[in-house]
Formats: structure tokens, sequence, C-alpha cells
């Protein structure tokens, strides 16, 4: 079983660097007017249920930021990671505070079609670059699933998830970005690295 990860791991690797050469590059030739350019990046890494980056796991510190959903949902933001390959991880916990079970609203997949077709996730997510007049929506890979926590269809109460999402990396003089998540509120989060 480790043998199969560890292959697994190393084309995810190699396939997440090239989506992330290919999105900087996609996003690096917009056409510079400050509108919702959106990148599409060709290639990425796992499928649902693959891995996820722990770059934060277990840490007791302030996290970046905490938004507010529906239904007694809340997401603690922990990190956000610039990588060297061009992009940027997003990392924290969506937790259940209320006393109900919720079900994960559809609005958190966001509204297009591919990433919808590929069942509950994060993908709706974007990150804001308001100095670069940039908006950068969560990776996909070749097959239009996001790079983010996905296969998820409720939470218990009291429960938590730890979720990560992957965005194309603002420019390196751009620290800090809007997080924002269809039906939570938005937060500006500062990217380390």
């Amino acid at each position: 079983m480790s043998i199969r990860f560890t292959a697994k791991a190393r084309r995810g690797v190699v396939a997440l660097t090239i989506a992330a050469g290919l999105a900087l590059g996609v996003t690096g030739c917009g056409g510079g007017d400050g509108g919702d350019d959106k990148p599409n990046p060709s290639a990425s890494t796992s499928k649902t249920g693959g891995s996820k980056p722990s770059a934060q796991e277990g840490q007791d510190s302030e996290p970046l930021a905490e938004v507010k959903g529906p239904n007694g949902l809340l997401l603690k933001i922990t990190s956000a990671a610039r990588d060297s390959g061009g992009f940027v991880t997003v990392s924290g916990e969506l937790k259940n505070d209320s006393s109900e079970v919720v079900v994960i609203p559809a609005a958190l997949s966001g509204n297009e079609t591919e990433i919808i077709n590929n069942g509950r996730s994060l993908g709706g997510a974007t990150l804001v670059d308001s100095k670069g007049k940039k908006r950068y929506y969560v990776l996909r890979d070749t097959d239009g699933r996001p790079l983010t926590t996905s296969g998820f269809s409720s939470i218990k109460s009291g429960e938590t998830i730890d979720v990560f999402l992957q965005f194309p990396a603002p420019p390196s003089g751009t620290t800090d970005v809007n997080f924002q998540l269809p039906l939570f509120s938005s937060a500006t989060i500062q990217i380390s690295g």
C-alpha cells in the first residue's frame, strides 16, 4: 500500500508542478484589464480523497482568519503558504458549530459545471488580489476535479474536517489577499513564503 501511495504521490507532484507552471503562464498572459480573468490550469495531482497538505497540522497558533457560513459552519484558515511550484495552498478546518448535522451547501462547489459534476467540494473559493486587480480560482486537474478538499456531504454537530485549497500564486510582492467562499463571510489573509 505504501508503494502505491508513493507512486501516486510522485505522479501527483509532477502533475501539480506542470499545472502550476501552466496556471502561472495563463495568469501572466491575462489582458491586464483588471477583470475577472480565470486561470485555466490543465493538469494537477490527485483524485478525490487524495493526499492533503499537512503543513499546519497540530499547530496551536492563531488562525489567519475565521469566516462564518450558513447553519453554524465555521471555517478557520490556519495557513496560506506560497510554494516554489507557483501555487498557494490554503489550509484550515471546517467545523460544524451547531447542535445538528449540517448538509454541505452545493453553493460551496461554485457554479462551474465541470467542478459541480465532481461532487461537493470547496471549488467555489477564490483569492482576490485587490492591488493587482486579479481573482484567482481553485486549480483543477485534467479531469476537471478541483484541487481542494472534496467528497463530503454533511458534518455532524461539533465535527471538524481538515481542508485545503490550491490556487495559482499571485506575484511574489503580493502578500495580502481576500479569501472568498460562497455563503461565507470574506476575510483578508496573509500569504507566507
